[in-house]
Order: structure tokens, then sequence, then C-alpha cells
């Protein structure tokens, strides 16, 4: 499974070199890959079928528990077929679609790497790996998104898409680290023996709470939705791929892989039920609303997620064996009606609803894929979206007590999503034909042929349930449900309620279609309440957060060396003040330290003076001639107390510093400017402050009992090991020689900054 995913970075970086190749005719063999990793993946078909689980296990970081593990069960067949699949059928739609487009090949490689990291994701049995992975999903995306980066909105959509799935990110990270710490382990086939634990832990709440931001943001769900409609300005195939059949199908697969292990309680169900109900209705209500092509498929597919979440918070087999069909369902509808409408968009130039009809006399095999696309979407039989909303309906029927609501919410949800397929589907081919698109023709089989596969597929599928059955629901449901129980899959259950809720539905949404015509009047009304919209809401607190940050950093990022000293010394004075004076005490036996001599008074004597005038002087040059008398009076002391090895090495670290202001300074102005009396006292309380705390720290010190275990080691060893006598020395070169070398580089680097300033000459324009 490694290789399987390592192919489509090979390809990725492949392109990097050869790419040329593979903007003309060639480029319809890229679909090869997909293609190759498709049928690699449909061969472990038979054993998935009944009931294995296959692991491996690669060696990553093992220190931390980080290794590269994968596994393949029902789950992740699933949504591996469906990326590998799908994938196939985009690269080959993209080969026409993107034709002789100047950036193709780095257009199949962005899809390629994201392919890479989808398959990653879905096979990651590591949490830690399926971070990576997961957010290499999201960098990826961004570079598809904003693909045609020439255009503001791509490049706005495509930040805002990184965004708002990159604090997913985040989120997820922190969750896998309470995970993995609570469990003991970042494997999650591992973490099922931990359940008990888990939901036991003081951090479940805010586990669940972490994978819940990641699927949300991920998946569009509300009120993060947002960013899905605006990534519709990226291609067609871009739209297809990543937001209908996989990239927001990511939080999907997360909260079905993480069911068995968080499922712990009511909160789950509570949370996950809510915020799809939410997401499912209130996105398609926008539908309502929409004359964009695009649009109306987005919002039908953040619909379509918020049912996922939905079904998932149930919980019970019939909802996750109801889930997994409903997955394929729309990756099979909602891919090609994306494909259906890049045609159209592609002949006639436009995605307005309102001006398009009659297509079908010019594209009628495209009006075959879109009319079949509108009856899985509707849920009309004999077609596996008739198989799919009946499995819905019978999953809310037998939620206890909340089943009316929840069947009542699922049916108008799915009347309104039947309305969205047959806008998409239907109306552009049906009516009488424009006179302006009179002339169009039918563009190359490699753009029409994906989308009627993938309905035909839609249709088989539905005349045949058992198929899904066995490879797709029954192996996720024996890994994903606790108390499994055996069921089948069936077109014709005969008549009952199910079946009426279901007559219902495709009633209802007929009547919508017939009745209610799109019209731009009612987008302009909907407009007027963005002003209280998520996506308003969510970029205000954006903007507001900008304006902070701007202050912020206006306040502390003035531009004066002398304020970022002043508000370091600041912060270290009351951290190690709080510190110092939260356990204070000074236990100093002074009988034990030696009287001052005339030396120790002079050299005293001769610092102060030296401090003094630094500080109140206002030339430049006297000031730093100043602080050199400081530094050559504690060489005197190093020199006095018998240490000519520390006091050689302030001398000459002093004098160079001395010779460096100098040389910096040397066309400054030659006095200082200390009129600002408040600054000078500012700065002189925090000195003065500083020298205290320093001096109480000095004596703490002195007052702790002595530990001389350390000297005596360095005492004992420093020539055994080191073959030198001078311990200092030793010290410095050989037991921390590393801390030296840094420090080394620090000087080095430092150095050649001062070099840099001082050779720096600027053209008049960049002085202003």
């Amino acid at each position: 499974m490694l290789a399987a995913v390592l192919l489509g970075f090979l390809f990725s970086l492949f392109l990097v070199f050869s790419g040329t190749y593979f903007r003309g005719k060639l480029a319809v063999l890229s679909s090869l890959i997909p293609l190759s990793l498709f049928v690699y993946f449909l061969s472990y078909l038979p054993e998935v079928s009944n009931g294995e689980v296959i692991y491996q296990s690669y060696e990553w970081i093992p220190s931390f528990g980080v290794n590269l593990s994968f596994t393949l069960d029902g789950l992740a067949l699933l949504f591996a077929l469906m990326i590998t699949g799908v994938g196939s059928l985009v690269f080959l739609y993209t080969s026409a679609y993107l034709k002789d487009h100047k950036y193709l090949d780095r257009f199949y490689g962005y899809l390629s790497l994201f392919m890479a990291a989808m398959l990653g994701l879905v096979l990651s049995d590591n949490l830690m790996s399926m971070f990576i992975f997961w957010e290499l999903t999201s960098i990826s995306s961004f570079y598809l998104i904003g693909f045609n980066n020439d255009k503001a909105d791509s490049r706005k959509s495509a930040l805002v898409a990184l965004g708002i799935t990159g604090i997913g990110g985040l989120l997820l990270l922190g969750g896998a680290v309470l995970l993995g710490d609570v469990a003991g382990t970042y494997r999650i086939s591992e973490m099922l023996s931990s359940r008990e634990a888990i939901a036991d832990s003081s951090s479940y709440l805010l586990i669940l709470l972490l994978i819940f931001g990641a699927a949300f943001t991920k998946s569009a769900q509300f009120p993060f939705h947002f960013w899905l409609p605006g990534a519709m300005k990226a291609p067609t195939p871009v739209s297809t791929y990543l937001h209908s059949a996989t990239m927001v199908k990511a939080g999907i697969y997360l909260l079905f892989r993480m069911t068995p292990v968080l499922n712990g309680g009511d909160i789950w169900h509570t949370i996950l039920i809510i915020v799809g109900a939410v997401t499912m209705l209130y996105s398609a209500i926008h539908i309502i609303f929409r004359t964009d092509l695009k649009g109306i498929l987005a919002y039908s597919t953040i619909s379509a997620l918020g049912i996922l979440v939905f079904l998932i918070g149930i919980g019970t087999q019939a909802a996750l064996v109801a889930a997994a069909v409903f997955i394929v369902v729309h990756a099979l509808y909602k891919a090609s009606l994306f494909l259906i409408t890049g045609i159209i968009d592609h002949e006639t130039g436009t995605r307005d609803i309102t001006q398009l009809a009659g297509l079908r006399k010019v594209l009628m095999p495209v009006a075959i894929a879109g009319f079949i696309a509108a009856l899985i979407s509707g849920g009309v039989p004999p077609t596996l979206g008739f198989v799919g909303k009946d499995l819905i309906y019978e999953a809310t029927l037998h939620y206890g007590g909340s089943a009316v609501l929840l069947t009542v919410l699922a049916i108008l949800t799915k009347i309104l999503l039947f309305y969205g397929g047959f806008l998409a589907g239907v109306k552009p081919f049906m009516g009488k034909l424009p006179e302006k698109y009179s002339k169009l023709h039918l563009p190359s089989p490699l753009m029409w042929v994906p989308p009627l596969l993938m309905t035909i597929a839609g249709i088989v599928f539905g005349i045949f349930p058992g198929l899904i059955e066995t490879a797709i629901a029954k192996p996720i449901a024996m890994t994903q449900v606790i108390d499994y129980e055996s069921f089948h899959l069936k077109l014709w259950h005969g008549f009952n309620t199910v079946l009426g809720l279901s007559a219902i539905t495709i009633t209802l949404g007929l009547v919508l279609y017939f009745a209610l015509k799109p019209k731009h009047s009612l987008e302009t009304a909907i407009a007027k309440l963005d002003v209280i919209a998520p996506k308003t809401l969510l970029l205000q607190l954006s903007t507001g957060f900008e304006k902070f940050s701007t202050l912020w950093t206006n306040f502390f990022q003035t531009g004066y060396l002398r304020h970022y000293l002043s508000t370091i010394v600041a912060f270290l004075i009351v951290l190690l003040g709080f510190l110092l004076f939260s356990d204070f005490s000074l236990n100093i036996d002074f009988n034990t330290l030696t009287e001052l001599t005339i030396y120790e008074l002079s050299i005293l004597t001769m610092l102060l003076i030296g401090v003094l005038y630094t500080v109140f002087t206002k030339s430049r040059l006297a000031a730093v001639a100043a602080l050199g008398v400081v530094g050559l009076s504690f060489s005197l002391l190093f020199l006095f107390y018998s240490a000519p090895d520390l006091a050689m090495t302030q001398f000459s670290v002093d004098t160079l510093t001395v010779i460096l202001f100098v040389l910096v300074l040397y066309k400054l102005p030659k006095y200082l400017n200390l009129s600002d009396t408040k600054i000078r006292i500012k700065h002189g309380v925090l000195s003065i402050s500083f020298g205290v705390l320093i001096t109480l720290l000095i004596l703490r010190v002195l007052g702790e009992p002595k530990n001389a275990e350390v000297s005596e080691y360095y005492a004992e060893n420093a020539y055994k090991l080191a073959h030198g006598k001078n311990i200092v020395n030793v010290i410095l070169v050989d037991f921390r020689g590393i801390d030296t070398m840094i420090e080394i580089s620090v000087l080095i680097v430092a150095a050649l900054g001062v070099f840099g300033l001082l050779k720096l000459r600027l053209k008049t324009r960049d002085k202003k």
C-alpha cells in the first residue's frame, strides 16, 4: 500500500521534469496512474468482502510511536476505490477540458499530489501519519482551487479554503495528541481496546470537540460551509474530484473511522445529529435561491455532507449502512453533474440556469447522462439513489422518540435535493433551444463518456444492489458496528411506510421542480441576508483580528531597539519577581563573607563612575568609552580573584565591542538627544529594578546549600577525559563544546549583520 500512495507523489515529481510531454496528446496517458491504482485496490475486493482486514506497517519514527501504518478494510477500500475510480475519469476528462493549456502538466501534478495525499489519509492506521496526509490534502487543494491564479477571486477562494481547512488540521493534531496520550498508542486499530478508558477520560469531551472541529471544517459543515461555494472558482475537474467525491468527504471518513473508538455517549450522537441536520436543511434551502449551476451543485454537496454527518450521528447499523451507500450514490451523481456542468460551460460559455435550455438537441449524450444523474440524485427507481434514500428513511424511522422529527427533516432535505438535481441535470436540456446555441457541437468523447459511465453505474448498482452490499456495505458494517447483524440490500421491499415516504419525496420534488423556476430576483433577495451569514460574521472576525494584530504589532514593533529591550527587561522583571517573591527568603551568614579590600573598593568606585558617566553623558563616543571602563573594571575583578583567563576573555571581548560600537556610531550624530525626561525616567526605573532583582537573586543563590557534585566531576575528569588542566577551558571546549559552537555561530551571524549594515548603501527612493 505504501507503493500505491507513493505512486501519485512520484508521478507529480516526474511531471516537474517531463511535464511538457503531457500538455498535448499524451495528456490522456496520465489517467493510467489512477486507473492502475483502481485495479490494484479492486484486487483486494474478494478478501475484504469476506471480512478480512489487511494491515501493513513501516517504521518511520518509532521512538515517538509514529509509523506508516496502513489498514485496508471495507471503509478504506470504499474510499480508495472512489478516489482512484473517480480520479481516473477526472484525469481523462481533464485531458480534453484543459486541452493545450500551457499549465496542464502543472495541473496534473497538483491533482496527482492530491490523489496520493487522499489515499494516504484513508489508508492510515496511525493518527499522526493521517494528520500529515490531511494537511497535504489541504495544501494541494489550495493549489488546485487557486489554479487560475491570475484572477483575484480564485486566489481569495484558495486562501479562505486553506484557512478554514488549516484550522481543522490544527484541531486534528490536538485531538490526535490527546487520544494518543489517553490510549497509549496512535494506532486507530489498537485504540479499540481502550474504548472505555477513552470514554471515562477527563479529556473525552475535549477530544470530541477537537475531532468534530477537524471534520466539520474539512467537510463544510455549518457554520464553516461557506468555503465550499467559494471554491467553485476552481476549474470543473477540481470541483468534481475534490468537492464532490473526495476531499470534502475526508471529514466524513474521519467521523466514520472514529465511530467505534469515540462513540461512547449521548454527546457524540447529539452534536453530530444537530450539526448534520442544520447543515443539510440550511444548504438544501439555499439551492432554491441559486442560478449558477456550480452554486446549485455546491450547496447540494454541502447538504449531502450534512446528511452523512446526520447518519453517523444516529450511529445505528442501519444509519451507518445508509451512510456508506449514500457515499457511493453521491459520488456517482454529483461527480457526473459537475462534469456535465463543465461541458455546458465549456460549450456555451455560461452556467446561468436561466439562460440554458434545449441543449439535448446538440448535446444528446450529455443530456442522457444528466437525466440519469438527476434520477439518481432524486432517488427514483431503479437507481442506486432510490436504495440509498430508502435506507436513510429506514434509519430515521427507527431512532426512538425522535424518529418523526428526524424523518421529516430527512424528507424535506431530499425533496430539495431532488429539485437541485433536476435543475442541474434536466433543465438545461429541456425546452426550446436558443438560437445562439444552435451551432454548438458535441465535445470530445473524453468529456461526455466519464459522466455517462458513472450514471450507468448508478443504474446497474440500483438494479443489482447486492454488488454494493457484498463489496461495500457489509465489510463496512462488520468493522464499524459493535453489534453487527446480517442484512440484505434490495431494490424492492414491498409496499411499506418507507415506500410511501419515498413516493411523497419524488412527487413533491417534481411539483417543486415544475412550480418554482430559478430567478435572479430570488438570488438578489437572499443576498440581503448576507450581513448575518456565517461567512460574513467569520470574515468580520478575521478582519477584527487583523486590525488587532496591526495595533499589537505597531505598539511593540516601533523600530526602536531601546523599546524592544525595555519590553524584554520589563517582562523578565515581572516574571522573575513573581517567581522570586512567591517564596522569598534570605539566609545569608554574613560572618562567612570577607571584608572589602582597598582594591575592591577602588574597582567598585571606578565601576560606578563608568556607569553614571554612561547614563548622563550626551556624547555617543563618550558613552561608549565609559562602557569600556565598566568592562575593564570587571576584568580587574576577575584578575583580582585569580582568574586571569576570564579577565583576558572579558578584556578582549569588551575591547572588540567598543571598537564595533565606534564603527557603527561613526556616521551617527555625535550627541544624543535626551530631552524626553519621561523616557529617561522609565529606563532608569527599569534599570534599577532589574539590578535590585538580580542582586536579590544572587543573594538568594548564596544562601542556598552548595552542591559540589558537578564541580567535583569536572575537577576529577577534566584531565582524564579531555587531557586539559584548565577546567574552565575544558568545560567550554569539550564538555559543553556544542554550546560554545552555537555561541560562536551567533556571534558570527551578528558580526555579518553588522558588517552588512556598515556596507549598506540605500538608494534615494529606499531611504524615503
